[in-house]
């Protein structure tokens, strides 16, 4: 493999196996079989064995963790990887960090790098706090003199100064976390990886943390490859993303089309919600029928377009007539911001009773109002301050972005924000 200058990691055809329940392959002949393999330059003959690590799997010995994983890093990007648990991100992470060595595949790195897999790695509990700064800062490939030169600026950062010369055993699992941080965000290497370690940390040294990685990224031109369920997190740090499943990289593009992917478990949406005679959600009088989300022209095509006004269209029975009934629509992101609610409520029949027979209520959103992205659209019904009828019915679909083609120019880059209003604008020149 030509390393690209331009790159900082270059993975190609990487794949990791496990045999599950054992170390080695279980037995002498196997283990001998495998390094006589080895010794003659051919393939281990136990690695057709593996399946892809899916848990709801079961059966087989060998299971790969990574299986023909391909993927480039540019030197300044910061890299995020997202998945399920399960889907290989941390093993990923080991191999990068040298942790452990890959069945097959090559990777290439430039530089030193620095990685924070879990709490308290390189850490001794029975040293100090300023004990284990030196002894991680070794670890991590720092010398002593580095180690002196970013001391004072590594404590200030993690705001353990009271208690730096006491036993790390002592500390909390977030002191823990901050000072581990703290020595490798501050060592001068190339590459950064972090795991799922900020969330033992509180809100406001997550964000010191996001701050200093975004600042070794653009500031300092370093690598970052980062690891998170947090996807409001990945979405402010990285430009761009990787989406794993069952030790695979399934897509790898901008961070948002990422993001969408991975939570909409990489389809374009349920549009629709329609059971069978007999399973419908029904309580007391009310039965619900179908939840369509339509544009205006009562199209269920795989793309919506922001230019394009939606129709939440809700379908239900009532057996007999209900007074104040309330039909509720809620509209959340991808990662959980709630955009909306809006209920037909107000538009009840004058004397507020619905007749026994079948009703829609239709809730119409506007054009050039939602963003790009996946939304997750939920209906309730309830009889204001007396009782809830059936609540959180849930309904997804993606928004899609159309360029705009005014004066022969494209705009093609999706604009920060939850909604994307077309606002008008006076431009005046004197």
């Amino acid at each position: 493999m030509t390393f690209n200058n331009k790159n900082a990691i270059e993975v190609q055809d990487l794949s990791k196996i496990y045999r599950l329940g054992e170390v080695g392959t279980g037995t002498i002949s196997h283990d001998l079989k495998r390094w006589w393999y080895k010794l003659m330059g051919k393939e281990d003959p136990f690695l057709k064995f593996g399946e892809l690590n899916r848990r709801e799997q079961q059966g087989g010995d060998y299971v790969w963790a990574l299986k023909d994983v391909n993927f480039e890093v540019k030197q300044g990007d910061v890299m995020g990887i997202v998945g399920k648990n399960g889907a290989g991100k941390s093993t990923l992470l080991k191999i990068l960090s040298r942790v452990t060595a890959p069945t097959t595949g090559t990777l290439k790195a430039k530089g030193r790098i620095a990685s924070l897999l879990e709490v308290g790695t390189g850490f001794h509990p029975e040293l100090t706090g300023r004990e284990n700064v030196f002894l991680n800062g070794a670890i991590l490939g720092m010398t002593k003199q580095e180690i002196r030169n970013k001391f004072d600026e590594i404590v200030a950062f993690s705001g353990v100064e009271r208690y730096i010369d006491t036993p790390v055993k002592r500390y909390s699992s977030g002191m823990y976390v901050r000072l581990a941080f703290g020595v490798a965000a501050h060592l001068e290497s190339e590459i950064l990886i972090v795991d799922e370690v900020l969330a033992v940390g509180d809100a406001e040294f997550q964000q010191k943390c996001l701050g200093k990685m975004k600042d070794i990224s653009t500031g300092e031109g370093r690598t970052v490859l980062f690891v998170s369920h947090n996807m409001g997190a990945v979405r402010n740090l990285c430009n761009q993303a990787i989406l794993m499943q069952h030790g695979t990289v399934v897509k790898q593009g901008d961070t948002p089309e990422i993001i969408d992917a991975y939570l909409s478990g990489g389809t374009d949406g349920e549009r629709i919600l329609q059971w069978e005679k007999g399973t419908e959600p029904q309580k007391d009088e009310l039965t619900v029928n179908s939840i369509r989300v339509i544009d205006d022209r009562n199209r269920l095509d795989n793309i919506i377009s922001n230019e394009e006004a939606l129709l939440v269209e809700i379908s239900y029975h009532l057996s007999e007539p209900v007074r104040e009934l309330r039909v509720t629509v809620s509209m959340h992101t991808s990662d959980g911001v709630h955009v909306f609610s809006s209920s037909d409520y107000l538009f009840q029949p004058k004397d507020l009773i619905r007749k026994a027979g079948n009703h829609q209520s239709i809730c119409k959103i506007p054009a050039r109002f939602l963003n790009a992205g996946a939304y997750t659209l939920t209906v309730d019904f309830d009889i204001p301050m007396s009782r809830a009828l059936i609540m959180g019915l849930p309904v997804r679909f993606n928004v899609t972005e159309l360029f705009y083609n005014q004066l022969g120019k494209t705009i093609s880059s999706k604009p920060p924000g939850v909604i994307h209003p077309y606002l008008d604008w006076t431009i005046q020149s004197s």
